[in-house]
Formats: structure tokens, sequence, C-alpha cells
């Protein structure tokens, strides 16, 4: 998760646990995070907790869900076809990606300049549900 987001939730620095081990940003560099974090995270009806690690680096996304959640929630994915479709209440539902949201953050992560320091976010509608809008 990206400090944008992270502020705009009403989270404070308090509310982050220790987290030291480095990761690899999409640049190649090692980033230390500036803590972890566990929000519930809703799709559809069903609600899941997720760990986040909040990362101080340029994206133009908000979050990236990684596959913990993706096997928590029991998600398939298409990056062919831009959509998800998980298990839920003894039905499969389907979360469609937005092209264009898509473009935009492609076209932004090319533009970017290294030397930013604040990260950028993305169209709310990257993923909406065929039923629900999600940030």
């Amino acid at each position: 998760m990206y400090p944008d987001l992270y502020k705009g939730l009403g989270l404070k620095s308090e509310n982050l646990a220790a987290y030291s081990s480095p990761l690899v940003s999409f640049e190649g560099r090692m980033i230390v995070p500036k803590g972890q974090i566990r929000l519930p995270v809703q799709i559809g009806t069903d609600v899941v907790e997720v760990d986040f690690f909040i990362v101080d680096v340029f994206s133009p996304y908000t979050a990236i869900i990684g596959r913990p959640w993706l096997h928590t929630v029991g998600v398939v994915s298409s990056t062919l076809h831009q959509k998800v479709k998980y298990p839920s209440g003894g039905q499969v539902l389907e979360i469609v990606g937005s092209q264009a949201a898509a473009r935009q953050c492609l076209v932004v992560a090319i533009q970017h300049r290294p030397k930013a320091e604040t990260s950028a976010t993305a169209d709310n509608g990257l993923w909406q549900s065929k039923a629900q809008h999600y940030p």
C-alpha cells in the first residue's frame, strides 16, 4: 500500500506494526517498508483480513494485492481478460478490470521520473464488480 491511500484511510503511523525486511521495487531497488498493517478487505459480501506493507515509493496504483489474498479468497485470475473469479456463497462471482484505468496507470508509470518522492493514485475504478465498485 502506498502512503496516499494509507493517509486517505485516516490511518496514523502509530497504527503500523514494525516490519524491516527489505522488498524489491519494480525498479529493482531495495525498499524498506514503513511498517505493516492488517486491514479488512471486502470482496462482494465476503470480508478478508489482509496484511499490507506500507512503502513510500512511486506507483500509479493505490495498493497491490498479492498472492496471499488471492489464495485466501480462492481467486482465479486472468490478466488477458482483466478479470478475477472467486467462489462466494455457492456461486462464482467475478470482478472485471478497467482497460481505461489500466492504460492510465501504464502511461503514468512510463512518464514517471525516478526522482519523485510521493506515490500517485490511480483512477478509483481500476477494478469494478458487476454489482459494486471497489476503490
